[in-house]
């Protein structure tokens, strides 16, 4: 735990700095801790101690001349030269200080060096150098900045509602089998929908591609598969995320086209099926027509909110789905939006609903952010348009506010549990923390490389993220784990490839990555960073998503946590955990 410390305004700071002449060694020291363990200090990436954290060890003792070079130099070091400004002396403070983290001498003699040399070191530096610019750099430097990206923002939803329909269409109807596993009261379970496109270089030799989809129970307390049934190949198709209905008694999968066969399910890009399973047989007992392919999907209140992959002509880019009758309730059409949806996301109160939104034109319709995003990491777009989040009512159905984001192609959001900050993961290998009241971005930062999945921790003080390779193409293996004050990453912890979804467990202790590429879910100890469990999926079929499925002592089932967050009364934000 961090201790705490004694942080004077900069202004006292700086104003009450005597004359250097008549500052004693301890005075220099202490000014020079009182600057380095500044709110915004150095202490920030370095540790207090100087032993380093997402910066390096500093116990080699740096001169006043080295710290100035990289305030010149770094752009990580931007913030100090922005909130502390530091004067020369200041850095002599700074440098005389971290000598004495380090058992390093110090002295009044050995400051008058510093001076001395400082002094030359900065008179011996060359005037900057002017550079003829073309026009195409001129126009370069034209490209508005996101400041003015946020100040100039013109409202892309139409006005007033934005409600649309859809009538669903039942394809078939299926015997739902005989149970496959016999739930116990006060146990809680996990479901996992898995595909069949791993990444066969990153298993085993002679490791071939399952032909069937499959949805997996296990135990979530042991970490035990339970039971699986693999789709017929008829049904077969891109498998993408896992979805249960509130109360726990049907897990939905994508299944094949409307009329299509197993040949076609590789293509992503057209429409799909929504297949309903019965939670104990694993067995599909309806096949559904929703005008799209089902991309994401969470609870929200008594239904299902579902963003969509493809969409029919008529499809709804998002929609609310009762589980109960498998119609749709209500839903959004991208022509309404300004925009093309891409992932949606609410609440721990299911308030409002935020839709991640991608500009059009970067190539035909849901494919935009995509092949934009590819584009960027290729080198063939140096720029692309704002994206940015609409929060929707849906109760009204109208757009309440729009936030611009910096980065490009967001994919993931989460809330925190005062509904005061979104974190928003985009492609662009960045995580931004965004104010809901005043839509100021607090800070934007650098991930792994494109990043999908991400997580808060139960005290919130740290965002997971999934550093899957997302656009770059990129077999990402690796969570950055960020502190969600300062925003600077504090560690990179190795893991599954493609590893895409990452989420907190019901009982607030544990991590869970799903894997894309190997077909395993990844389970980590959040207080220790340590991997303690790797769930092997039957036939390393590749997971997406996770679902808790809570019995209680009567035997009733609810679904506790999947993407959306934490439902039925969990929530370890809040202390109320589940014991698995």
């Amino acid at each position: 735990m961090r201790t705490l410390r004694l942080i004077l305004p900069i202004s006292v700071l700086f104003l009450s700095a005597p004359v250097p002449g008549q500052q004693s060694v301890d005075e220099m020291l202490a000014r020079g801790e009182a600057l380095f363990n500044n709110r915004i200090g150095c202490w920030v990436c370095h540790q207090e101690t100087g032993e380093g954290l997402v910066g390096p060890s500093l116990l080699f003792g740096p001169t006043p001349m080295d710290i100035y070079d990289q305030l010149e130099s770094n752009p990580v070091m931007g913030v100090i030269v922005a909130e502390l400004d530091p004067s020369d002396e200041d850095l002599v403070a700074i440098s005389m200080h971290i000598r004495t983290l380090a058992d390093l001498p110090v002295s009044a003699e050995l400051a008058e060096q510093y001076r001395t040399d400082f002094a030359a070191y900065k008179a011996s530096r060359p005037a900057d150098i002017e550079f003829a610019r073309t026009e195409r750099d001129l126009a370069v430097e034209a490209i508005e900045s996101f400041g003015s990206v946020i100040t100039g923002w013109e409202r892309r939803a139409k006005e007033g509602s934005v409600l649309s329909h859809y009538d669903t269409e039942l394809i078939a109807e299926f015997d739902p089998g005989e149970p496959k596993f016999t739930p116990e009261p006060g146990k809680t379970y996990f479901y996992e929908n898995t595909g069949t496109n791993s990444v066969p270089a990153v298993l085993f030799d002679g490791f071939e591609l399952p032909t069937r989809n499959q949805v997996v129970v296990g135990d979530a307390r042991t970490k035990e598969v339970i039971a699986s049934y693999a789709l017929p190949e008829s049904l077969r198709a891109t498998v993408h995320t896992s979805a249960m209905s509130p109360d726990g008694r049907y897990a939905y999968i994508i299944g094949a086209r409307p009329g299509g066969d197993a040949d076609q399910f590789e293509t992503v890009g057209g429409s799909a099926t929504l297949l309903k399973v019965d939670a104990l047989t694993l067995q599909p007992i309806k096949q559904i027509a929703i005008g799209g392919r089902l991309h994401h999907a969470q609870v929200f209140r008594n239904y299902l909110l579902l963003d969509m992959f493809a969409r029919d002509a008529d499809g709804l880019a998002l929609m609310l789905y009762d589980t109960e009758t498998d119609e749709i309730v209500g839903g959004v059409r991208d022509v309404d939006m300004g925009g093309m949806v891409y992932t949606v996301w609410s609440d721990k109160d299911y308030e409002y609903i935020y839709a991640l939104m991608e500009p059009g034109g970067y190539a035909p319709g849901r494919a935009t952010g995509m092949l934009g995003m590819i584009n960027v990491y290729q080198g063939k777009l140096v720029a692309m348009r704002p994206f940015w989040i609409a929060k929707i009512d849906p109760d009204t159905w109208e757009v309440v506010r729009e936030y611009p984001i910096p980065g490009y192609r967001p994919n993931w959001a989460v809330i925190d549990s005062a509904k005061e900050n979104i974190y928003v993961i985009a492609s662009s290998s960045v995580a931004s923390k965004i104010n809901l009241e005043t839509g100021a971005v607090e800070w934007t930062n650098g991930t792994g490389i494109g990043p999908y999945g991400a997580s808060l921790t139960a005290d919130e003080t740290e965002l997971w993220v999934a550093d899957k390779g997302e656009a770059a193409h990129h077999l990402g293996r690796t969570i950055t784990i960020m502190d969600t004050e300062a925003g600077h990453a504090v560690e990179t912890l190795y893991g599954a490839y493609k590893v895409d979804h990452v989420l907190l467990s019901p009982n607030g202790t544990e991590m869970w990555a799903t894997s894309n590429g190997e077909g395993r879910i990844y389970v980590y100890d959040v207080e220790t960073r340590e991997l303690t469990h790797r769930i092997d999926m039957p036939m390393n079929g590749d997971a997406h998503g996770l679902i808790w499925v809570h019995y209680d002592e009567n035997g009733v089932p609810a679904v506790v946590r999947d993407q959306g967050g934490f439902h039925n009364g969990i929530n370890p934000a809040l202390g109320i955990t589940l014991d698995d």
